[in-house]
């Protein structure tokens, strides 16, 4: 499965999904480690499908927002997209730290469930 952005306009971040299998893709998209609430998947034809993901105004503030886009059912990190909000970034360090946090919680859960299945 292979993720492409193609926008981001009025609040609604947009991708391209291209799945090999043609079945539909199961995703979730996660904001500081928890899942975004009327994420769309629509199959535009030939396995490839569109995914909206709204950004709720509730979650915007000043600093660095990094979204995690996983295949819900393998817990593959598929992408990401960050919105940087109120003053202007000195650099994008910030962004990449985030993004490294929201990466980590999500290994963090991935190794607690890995640990469970084989005891």
């Amino acid at each position: 499965m292979r993720l492409v952005k193609t926008a981001l306009r009025e609040g609604v971040w947009r991708g391209e999904l291209r799945c090999a299998g043609g079945e539909r893709p199961r995703v979730t998209v996660i904001h500081q480690g928890q899942p975004l609430e009327g994420v769309e998947i629509a199959e535009t034809g030939d396995g490839i499908f569109t995914l909206k993901a709204p950004i709720p105004a509730g979650l915007l503030s000043d600093g660095v927002h990094s979204f995690v886009i996983t295949d819900t059912d393998s817990d593959t990190r598929l992408g990401h997209f960050t919105i940087i909000a109120g003053q202007p970034a000195d650099d994008d360090l910030r962004a990449e730290i985030e993004l490294l946090r929201a990466e980590l919680d999500m290994l963090k859960k991935a190794f607690r469930r890995h640990c469970l299945e084989t005891t």
